[in-house]
């Protein structure tokens, strides 16, 4: 004897518990997935009015951290393919805030500088990011919870 399905809204006026996600949520790499979403989304929400994604973010604060370095040295620290990396530097400098000029020691690769848009853009962007950084130390529980969060990161890589 065949049984009937319930309707879909049947089914869901049926359904009073919460779906179960024991077995996904105790698994590292879906926990670290999730925060790692979050915290993205977040930077995503607060950096809206820069239109700055996180790695822009990122290579121009390595530039300014480490000014006149080859595009293949910033690149490979992030772990970006050079294909991917070369457009991501030329939509920066599109913008202005990034110039390449012919490196020094080798004529055949470009140094990395930020222009002086750059640097105040980056400026007004650090302190966004800074406020952004307190607001998930609190979320953690403190400074203490952040180093030990940081540390046990450091573990896995």
């Amino acid at each position: 004897m065949r049984r009937e399905q319930p309707s879909t809204q049947e089914a869901a006026d049926d359904r009073t518990d919460a779906l179960r996600t024991e077995a996904t949520s105790s698994i590292v790499g879906y926990r670290l997935r999730r925060a790692q979403l979050s915290v993205f989304q977040r930077f995503l929400t607060v950096f809206e009015s820069l239109a700055l994604r996180p790695v822009e973010y990122t290579v121009l604060v390595l530039i300014a951290d480490n000014p006149g370095r080859k595009q293949t040295e910033i690149a490979e620290v992030l772990g970006v393919k050079r294909a991917n990396f070369v457009p991501l530097v030329h939509g920066l400098e599109q913008r202005g805030l990034v110039e390449r000029v012919p490196s020094d020691f080798d004529k055949r690769a470009n140094a990395l500088h930020l222009t002086q848009e750059g640097e105040a853009f980056l400026a007004h962007a650090r302190q966004v990011h800074e406020d952004m950084e307190q607001e998930l130390v609190a979320r953690l529980g403190g400074e203490k919870a952040r180093k030990t969060l940081i540390e046990l990161l450091d573990r896995l890589t």
